[in-house]
């Protein structure tokens, strides 16, 4: 089969394209024919060596994912040939609470992920895919998606009526942006760029902040709310933002950190900012395989269809790369695999 592999460490450059032999398909295994696969900044943590617990050989990369299950193992009762199917973001993270166990193990990072033809794993590693998107949509979910969906609903615990704020217009962000107005939340919106602020107020952002003519953007912030602060940040930025962000949230509201875009050292933060307002921060990493169903379910109830920057031929695939590192996209990069 085509593939492309990389070694942690070893940048962009170092992403080949190969010849593989297809996985042997054991008794619980099943045959996934991938059709597109999404780039995310993990993606380019991992080709600089930032990601934990890599393998010093390399492996096919990238997470998000999509395809059709073309064959499945003597013992698979979850899923047939045909069925269309995304890949969870932690295999071994079915349900319930965290723990080193469950999230050791992700695509693209520690095992082959779905930079290739076909993917071959245990049929608890995949959930149906959404009836109402395409292959490059139904890509985006198991990394980005999960992630918004899981900062939002399950560790930000947001419901109808709540404020919150998105810094950016990646990937996770904009899946943040559409999943909230969809669940009827109160959405501020950050961006260095009024062009991508314009478009996120054409798809619901209700306030737009550029960060880079207001550098103390937290005080638009706190005006779009009447002073309050918004309920739930969703926090990419990592020490150049988080000060901000707790700033910009509201007496009982929540920062839930799910990146370091800007650098993970150095963040300072004062402990009566947390004390003050009873305010919580909390890490989340992607989400469990159940998880992923709830956001399935929503994105098929509501027929919401990912913000997508820009498809790329297969052989395109260090080209996606670039473009992802450079960090000018809007919504998600995704990469056509196969015919």
């Amino acid at each position: 089969m085509k593939a492309y592999q990389i070694r942690a460490g070893a940048g962009i450059a170092g992403l080949e394209r190969v010849e593989r032999d297809s996985a042997s398909l054991g008794p619980n295994d099943i045959q996934v024919r991938l059709a597109a696969a999404a780039m995310n900044y993990r993606d380019i943590s991992f080709a600089r060596g930032q990601f934990h617990n890599t393998p010093s050989q390399p492996l096919i990369p990238l997470v998000d994912g999509y395809g059709e299950v073309a064959e499945v193992g003597s013992a698979v009762g979850r899923f047939k040939a045909g069925d269309r199917v995304i890949p969870s973001y932690y295999p071994l993270w079915g349900d319930g609470a965290i723990d080193r166990v469950k999230t050791s193990v992700s695509f693209g990072a520690q095992i082959d992920g779905t930079l290739a033809e076909e993917l071959v794993a245990n049929e608890e590693f995949f959930v149906s895919a959404p009836k109402t998107l395409d292959a490059p949509g139904a890509a985006t979910l198991s990394c980005a998606g999960l992630t918004a969906w899981n900062a939002l609903f399950v560790a930000g615990a947001a419901r109808p009526g709540s404020s919150v704020l998105l810094l950016g217009t990646g990937g996770v962000s904009l899946w943040a942006l559409q999943l909230a107005k969809a669940a009827g939340l109160f959405v501020v919106i950050t961006s260095s760029s009024d062009e991508k602020l314009e478009r996120a107020r054409a798809l619901g952002a209700d306030a737009a902040v550029n960060y880079r003519s207001t550098p103390e953007w937290q005080t638009e912030v706190l005006k779009a709310t009447d002073g309050k602060g918004v309920d739930l940040v969703v926090e990419v930025g990592g020490q150049d933002t988080l000060a901000r962000s707790l700033a910009a949230t509201g007496p009982g509201g929540t920062v839930v950190v799910i990146g370091r875009v800007s650098g993970g050292g150095g963040v300072p933060i004062e402990p009566g900012a947390l004390i003050g307002g009873a305010k919580s921060l909390v890490g989340i990493t992607a989400g469990s395989r159940a998880i992923l169903d709830q956001l399935v379910r929503f994105v098929d109830v509501n027929a919401l269809v990912p913000t997508i920057d820009k498809v790329f031929a297969f052989d395109d695939a260090r080209a996606a790369y670039e473009y992802q590192e450079a960090g000018r996209h809007f919504g998600k990069i995704v990469i056509r695999v196969g015919d």
